[in-house]
């Protein structure tokens, strides 16, 4: 990890730079006294078996508020082994190192991380700047805490060079999907490197706070570790914006007593929820830089509520709306600001009810409500979990930090990405389009667009042999839905039906949509250029540009993919099925079927007589025919002849694909039907509609015929022409 350091801030400094410090109402580890016992440790020998050497006594002491009985001796043989690994090596600041891996064991320790994420913590820098090997990490203490060093291991950039940073990614995604505490270690790693960034040139500070913005800050959200996150973002705000990071530290000093407007706030809410009965904790939580800034954008000029909001801690999920229910009853509610996570929980574990009141002043005071265990996931995400991976095991027994409180449950492997925490459903995403990123350039642009996205909605499948969900992100189309479900299946779609509904692919869906996906039964079939505008997922957009690129003859084709211009073929009127018409011994009249409906035998049928003398045969259930009685039309008997010949007229309904018009007279031509005329009209919204009047040797053989026409991949209906009414939508 290399960290480079600055001179140690001042207590003081420290509680105004650090939002996480500020709320535990203490200053950071100095690391000029870290630096001291580890020099000391060092000079002396190593500490007697029975005690910890000093310079790791606080990390005990942290872990040990968490982990009572937590065994501490593989912690001791860690740093033992780190410290001695590390000696003679000096940070940029002039620090002794093992001061960067106890710094970040230190800030684990502290979320209430588990032994073994602490000694893996305290060994994470050992492979990659020591002699220590990955083996003999293994023989020492255990498989899991050499597979954890090891994705926290960076590539060598002499074999990697210019993609040496996205292949260390890469590489340690791919092992966070198979143990989450990787990324706990990486993030801690990152804000203690730029807690102490000061010492580097100007242009590597950014570089590096850039890295974090786009590509950590995203990963701490998604995992849940809200106090790791909202310390990088100020930390980056102050590299990357100092202007606008120096004008809300000024604002922030200026309104030093902002918190006694929340506190009398707190003080009235904390009054109201003894009367009631409810035992309740209310704190005042101040907002860190880059919330106060993004607030006063949001809102202009700020009040003393606006430089925090209120946090109400209960012992059960039932008190959480009991708290509701009082502060809407004895306050005025804000309606707009109301937020129910508990019973629709984030997808990074995040549980809350949000809402805000109308003070007594005017002022917006802004509630979040929660247990004391939604409030330790909430600050510490996955790193809370303690070991998600031993459910029961005596180290994973896990209290509120501050003090005692409901332990926290070992997560069951159940189903729905919101109930397993160690592989969340935007990690196994992830996991599987980065196989098929061609190169580290793709994938470092799609992995900044991918954590770029930020909230998530939650789609059905709707197909029978499909049960269950896909979150995709806010924004997403069919297109996207279909790649997540079927993979490279999904070069086969033709269309979708959401909510019972066809749409186009270029559909967005929304949070709740039941989405059938539609698939040509054929291999032919590929994705059109257009795809790519509709397309906000990297897996999507990485498997359409892959596959164009192998069919370039496809790119270059007309996007829509269905024949534009109407083609008419001329009618041969000679032919169809013998219709007779009873007139009651007047002459012998022209007998027709209607083109509305075109009947064919044995419908029952209906006839008309129309201008110029003729009749015009209906199908009895034509709409034309109660059209015809309300105008005071006689019905006239009609019948079918002997001859089994007829002409029929049938609507194709189809997605628009590559020789689909070829495709479909095929079809009518294995049937042994005849072409009489065609109609294709234009495609609309990727959809063509293929009219075609067929000449029959046999009637009998129409149900057969339509089946396969049907079967037609990109085809989902095939129906008798009929009139539409004025108000009859073009689907059916």
């Amino acid at each position: 990890m290399s960290a480079e350091a600055t001179n140690p801030v001042s207590a003081a400094e420290a509680a105004v730079t650090d939002p996480t410090a500020r709320r535990r109402g203490r200053s950071r580890i100095d690391l000029r006294r870290l630096g001291r016992a580890a020099l000391l440790g060092a000079t002396a020998g190593p500490a007697p078996r029975d005690r910890l050497p000093d310079a790791i006594s606080h990390v005990a002491e942290a872990h040990r508020a968490h982990h009572p009985e937590a065994d501490l001796a593989v912690l001791r043989r860690a740093y033992v082994l780190a410290e001695s690994s590390h000696r003679g090596q000096f940070r940029k600041s002039g620090e002794p190192y093992i001061t960067h891996p106890l710094a970040v064991t230190l800030i684990l320790a502290e979320l209430g991380a588990e032994t073994t994420t602490l000694t893996a913590s305290l060994l994470h820098d050992t492979v990659e700047d020591t002699e220590v090997t990955l083996d003999q990490v293994r023989r020492e203490f255990g498989d899991e805490v050499a597979f954890i060093v090891d994705g926290v291991t960076k590539v060598e950039k002499i074999d990697y060079g210019a993609a040496a940073e996205p292949e260390t990614f890469r590489k340690m995604l791919v092992a966070t999907g198979n143990d989450v505490r990787v990324m706990s270690i990486k993030l801690a790693d990152r804000l203690h490197n730029m807690r102490t960034l000061g010492v580097m040139r100007p242009e590597k500070q950014a570089r590096i706070a850039k890295v974090t913005r786009d590509f950590l800050i995203p990963l701490a959200e998604r995992l849940g570790v809200q106090a790791l996150k909202t310390e990088l973002e100020d930390l980056v705000f102050a590299i990357l914006h100092p202007e606008e990071y120096e004008a809300t530290r000024a604002l922030v000093a200026a309104h030093a007593h902002a918190g006694d407007a929340l506190g009398a706030v707190a003080d009235q809410v904390a009054a109201v929820l003894r009367e009631a009965g409810i035992g309740a904790e209310v704190l005042v939580r101040p907002r860190h830089f880059v919330s106060v800034h993004r607030v006063r954008l949001k809102r202009g000029e700020l009040r003393g509520c606006d430089f925090g909001r209120l946090l109400v801690l209960v012992a059960e999920d039932a008190d959480c709306y009991a708290v509701l229910g009082e502060l809407h009853t004895c306050f005025t509610p804000v309606i707009s600001e109301f937020k129910d996570f508990i019973a629709a929980p984030k997808f990074n574990l995040y549980q809350s009810l949000h809402t805000a009141v109308a003070a007594p002043d005017g002022a917006v005071a802004e509630i979040l409500i929660r247990t004391h265990r939604m409030h330790t996931v909430a600050e510490a995400g996955v790193v809370a979990l303690g070991n998600p991976y031993e459910g029961g095991a005596p180290d994973t027994a896990r209290t509120a930090p501050g003090g005692p409180g409901p332990s926290l449950p070992a997560p069951q492997p159940e189903d729905g990405e919101r109930v397993d925490p160690t592989r969340p459903g935007w990690l196994s995403r992830l996991l599987d389009w980065q196989q098929s990123a061609p190169d580290p350039d793709t994938f470092w642009t799609s992995l900044r667009a991918h954590l770029a996205e930020d909230d998530e909605i939650t789609v059905f499948h709707a197909d029978p042999g499909a049960p269950g969900a896909i979150s995709l992100p806010v924004g997403a189309s069919c297109v996207d839905a279909a790649y997540a479900q079927h993979g490279e299946d999904a070069h086969r779609c033709l269309g979708a039906r959401v909510n019972g509904r066809l749409t186009p692919l270029s559909t967005v869906l929304a949070d709740g949509d039941a989405v059938q996906l539609l698939l040509a039964q054929d291999t032919v079939s590929g994705p059109s250029p257009e795809w790519l505008d509709h397309a906000r997922t990297p897996a999507a957009r990485i498997a359409i540009t892959g596959w164009l690129q192998a069919h370039p003859e496809a790119a270059a084709a007309p996007a829509d993919a269905g024949p534009r211009p109407q083609v008419n073929v001329p009618a041969d009127r000679r032919s169809g099925a013998e219709l007779h018409a009873d007139l009651d011994g007047e002459a012998p009249v022209a007998v027709r079927p209607a083109g509305c409906c075109t009947p064919v035998p044995p419908d029952e049928i209906t006839g008309f007589r129309v201008r110029g003398g003729s009749v015009t045969v209906h199908r009895a259930g034509c709409a034309a025919v109660a059209t015809m009685r309300e105008v005071g039309r006689a019905p006239v008997t009609v019948r079918w002849g002997d001859a089994a010949q007829c002409r029929v007229t049938l609507v194709a309904e189809s997605f628009g694909r590559p020789r689909l018009l070829a495709d479909l007279t095929e079809a009518i031509a294995t049937a042994g039907a005849a072409v009489v005329s065609a109609t294709v009209e234009p495609p609309s919204e990727q959809r063509v509609r293929h009219t075609y009047t067929l000449h029959l040797p046999d009637a009998a053989g129409l149900p057969a015929l339509m089946r396969a026409m049907k079967d037609v991949p990109g085809v989902y209906d095939v129906h008798r022409a009929r009139r539409r009414g004025p108000a009859e939508p073009r689907d059916s």
